[in-house]
């Protein structure tokens, strides 16, 4: 579970790292959120999820989901920062758990599930929100684009050389 959670983190950052600042900033056409609104969302949700992950409301009341929207500038080093602090917060709590926690029940917004069940959930969010995260950036970069994995027709290439 961990790895995957590193997995989509690490694709975003890749993502992010080839655009400009400027571009964090701005929504893709057609789009309603720029890279900055996105990363801000994910780390709101990280930080309240996994924040006395086991003990807690995943909902915390010092959350501001709808601040999270809100069209914003940010210089790249504040977005990575604030990247990094969504991301400490969910490692963290991975880091502390074992495997005897799957089966605990946590609750988020009242609703209770497994703690199994709420880390699926959360990894899933996360890739959701990092594939957009990937489609703005591409979009930004049009032809200037360095593909995150197999570049289109080159997947027979790749399975020649990984056999």
């Amino acid at each position: 579970m961990e790895r995957e959670f590193r997995r989509y983190k690490t694709l975003a950052e890749s993502a992010m790292a080839q655009i400009d600042e400027s571009a964090l900033n701005h929504a893709a056409p057609g789009f309603d959120n720029s890279i900055a609104v996105l990363v801000w969302h994910v780390s709101g949700n990280l930080k309240s999820r996994f924040t006395d992950f086991l003990t807690t409301d995943g909902e915390k009341p010092w959350r501001m989901r709808d601040e999270e929207f809100v069209a914003r500038s940010v210089s790249r080093a504040d977005l990575l920062g604030k990247w990094e602090e969504g991301w400490t917060v969910l490692l963290n709590a991975l880091a502390g758990m074992a495997d005897a926690d799957l089966p605990r029940t946590v609750t988020i917004r009242s609703e209770p599930a497994t703690a199994e069940q709420a880390l699926y959930r959360s990894l899933a969010h996360a890739a959701y929100h990092v594939g957009q995260i990937v489609y703005i950036a591409k979009a930004a970069q049009g032809k200037a684009w360095k593909f995150l994995s197999i570049p289109p027709g080159k997947s027979e290439e790749f399975n020649k050389q990984s056999r």
